[in-house]
């Protein structure tokens, strides 16, 4: 992914991030890492590799959520056996976003899954366009800010690590990372199933 990203470079990530966004399952965060980590050796601007990433992720969600509105419900009731689950389903779906969207659609970014189907399901449920363009426009920019820096930080200071300790230096930092990662992780779900029980 990081060679991909060096040698086609912002149109790439622009495009990847887009289209993973408006719900084809690529990998738009691992190509902002990979352009995260080339920033922090010099081969790429980090305020573009942000500018073009926040952008892309909001285009893209605004592409599947007008996909999901125009088009989501018609694809849903069209065959038999999703027509009878889409009918229980959609009542549910248009309570959830009514009450919980916002928060669901910037949470959304920061989740595999969510991050190629939110904004999808929020057409299809009929989130009002302001609200989810606001919070998505709020999920994107931090999302892309968040990424591209701990890429752009973390890269630079494995370089580093490996420039003053050797290999072992950079592999204990990317350890730590990782680490830190998994625990972050860890929590986020828990308070998101404590939200969701209450």
């Amino acid at each position: 992914m990081e060679s991909l990203v060096h040698d086609y470079g912002l149109f790439l990530l622009f495009l990847l991030i887009a289209m993973e966004s408006a719900g084809i399952p690529l990998p738009g965060e691992t190509a902002l890492v990979a352009a995260g980590v080339l920033a922090s050796r010099g081969d790429l601007n980090i305020v573009a590799v942000i500018v073009v990433a926040a952008t892309a992720a909001i285009v893209g969600d605004n592409v599947g959520y007008w996909a999901g509105r125009v088009g989501g419900r018609k694809l849903l009731q069209r065959w038999g056996p999703l027509e009878r689950h889409a009918s229980r389903v959609l009542p549910w779906s248009e309570r959830f976003f009514k009450r919980h969207g916002p928060k669901t659609i910037f949470l959304a970014r920061f989740f595999a899954i969510l991050r190629v189907t939110a904004a999808f399901l929020a057409g299809v449920s009929r989130m009002h366009w302001w609200r989810f363009f606001l919070w998505n426009a709020a999920g994107g920019i931090v999302w892309a800010v968040l990424v591209s820096l701990v890429a752009y930080y973390a890269g630079q200071a494995a370089a580093d690590a490996i420039a003053r300790y050797g290999l072992i230096g950079g592999v204990a930092i990317v350890v730590l990372i990782v680490g830190g990662a998994l625990v972050f992780r860890f929590v986020r779900r828990r308070m998101l199933r404590a939200e969701s029980e209450t």
